[in-house]
């Protein structure tokens, strides 16, 4: 039996903004009405925390009317001929419900909660619907909070990534700015020999390492177009 390769999407904003998910950076989005700091850091919830729940559940909402786009789909799709795993900085769960079943999520998940005392990382809370109030509280009885990584919080995840990443033979980089730091950095994490691909509509922009194979296309686009790529080579 042919052992398969390692595959590794790397997504980002970019990948759900085809699904009509506003990133912070968007004009006419949630973000706009509000500033990151008033409710994406701890700081913001210690001040305000029912503002912050509003903010979060106004999001959920928006995520649980959305739906997988082509890009989401292809992805897992790839399951079938790639060993592949999922990391997204995204805190949507679109790639779960196209079918991926191995993500890691870097900034938490929004259909999941966590509690907003001091054992946060020790149990996870599934939310039904889209909202999660004050009075929902963990098993110590603090409030349930998001669980997403906020502004200044560390990013737990982010070892067993580098791992996952040091590991594969191809790394597909999808709808990431390539900025936004110690996330941005897994990517020179990939071997050397492997195959490595950036896919972004504005890739000619960003700070991409110059072994990457470059896609200047949206994330469906882009996707269909490696995939096309491949299929040539067999």
């Amino acid at each position: 039996m042919i052992k398969k390769q390692k595959l590794v999407v790397f997504s980002g904003a970019g990948m759900s903004a085809e699904s009509g998910i506003n990133t912070f950076r968007d004009t006419g989005g949630l973000w706009e009405k509000y500033r990151i700091e008033d409710v994406a850091a701890p700081q913001a919830w210690s001040a305000d925390p029912e503002k912050v729940q509003h903010f979060y559940n106004q999001r959920r909402k928006q995520i649980l009317e959305a739906s997988p786009n082509s890009a989401h789909i292809q992805t897992a799709e790839f399951e079938k001929f790639y060993e592949t795993t999922v990391i997204t900085q995204n805190i949507d769960d679109l790639h779960e419900r196209a079918g991926s079943s191995r993500v890691l999520h870097l900034h938490g998940n929004i259909r999941q909660a966590k509690s907003s005392g001091p054992n946060q990382e020790r149990k996870l809370y599934p939310i039904e619907g889209w909202e999660l109030s004050l009075t929902d509280t963990c098993d110590e009885g603090f409030p349930l909070r998001p669980h997403v990584v906020w502004f200044g919080e560390e990013v737990p995840m982010l070892d067993t990534a580098a791992e996952i990443i040091s590991k594969t033979d191809i790394l597909i980089v999808i709808g990431t700015s390539m900025n936004v730091y110690p996330a941005a950095g897994l990517v020179h994490a990939a071997p050397s020999q492997s195959a490595k691909i950036i896919i972004d509509p504005h890739a000619d922009e960003l700070n991409v390492p110059s072994e990457f194979q470059v896609l200047k296309m949206g994330a469906g686009d882009g996707l269909k177009y490696w995939c096309k790529q491949m299929e040539n080579l067999l």
